[in-house]
């Protein structure tokens, strides 16, 4: 039987796009004397959770931080098996997001990756392209301040070919240039583990976003945890800047 949802009251505001920071994977796995990559294979069984709740409580679009661009830092090792474990699982799980109407869609540096998996990510945005229940954001290979510079470049280049006029440049123009350019921005932030920062993720679009932080490690985060995070939103008033 199908499961009801935790949210009953209708005065609840649902957000359209949720950004959400998996926090805590290695915490998770060393708390329980367990490598590594035991916290990042079960952080994978919570975003499958997160999809879930998405679906289930209307969220259009749903934006995860999958590996910064800071994370090639990371042991060699680490990144291998983040690696692996994205391969596996764009490979495993690209058939259920199609059959539940999950629009795959990647943002980041895909010159950092590997031939490969830039081809597993064309191939699932591919198949997934007309899809319109859920659109879900990786963001890999990510930074937000690069980001914004690679937009400023573009426009920069576009004038001096002089397709575009400098006085032509404004908000709208540069927002136009973004990797999220005909994705709205996000409603809520939500980052797990404790810490609060938002470690150069999506600088320019969570400009209004309300942020929840929350003390779950990311492996643990599952329905109740999702459920919350919408309340605490639910609570907020959102001025965008202007008085009541």
């Amino acid at each position: 039987m199908k499961a009801e949802p935790l949210l009953q009251n209708s005065d609840l505001t649902i957000p359209a796009h949720i950004a959400i920071i998996m926090d805590g994977n290695g915490r998770w796995a060393k708390a329980r004397g367990l490598p590594r990559i035991a916290g990042h294979r079960r952080g994978a069984d919570a975003v499958r959770s997160a999809i879930e709740s998405a679906i289930k409580y209307g969220v259009r679009y749903l934006t995860l931080y999958s590996f910064s661009s800071e994370n090639w830092k990371r042991p060699a090792d680490e990144v291998n098996d983040l690696m692996g474990l994205l391969r596996r699982y764009l490979r495993s799980e690209i058939a259920e997001l199609h059959q539940n109407g999950v629009r795959l869609r990647v943002i980041g540096e895909r010159a950092d990756l590997s031939k490969d998996i830039v081809d597993l990510i064309e191939d699932c945005e591919a198949r997934t392209a007309g899809n319109t229940t859920l659109d879900l954001i990786i963001a890999l290979s990510y930074g937000g301040r690069s980001e914004i510079v690679n937009a400023a470049k573009t426009l920069a280049e576009k004038s001096v070919a002089g397709d575009i006029s400098p006085d032509d440049i404004d908000e709208a123009l540069l927002e136009k240039n973004l990797d999220t350019s005909d994705i709205p921005d996000p409603d809520l932030l939500i980052r797990t583990s404790g810490e609060q920062r938002i470690s150069n993720f999506l600088l320019w679009q969570l400009a209004y976003a309300e942020f929840v932080f929350l003390d779950t490690l990311w492996p643990d985060f599952k329905e109740p945890e999702f459920v919350s995070a919408i309340s605490e939103f639910s609570r907020r008033e959102r001025r965008y800047g202007a008085t009541n």
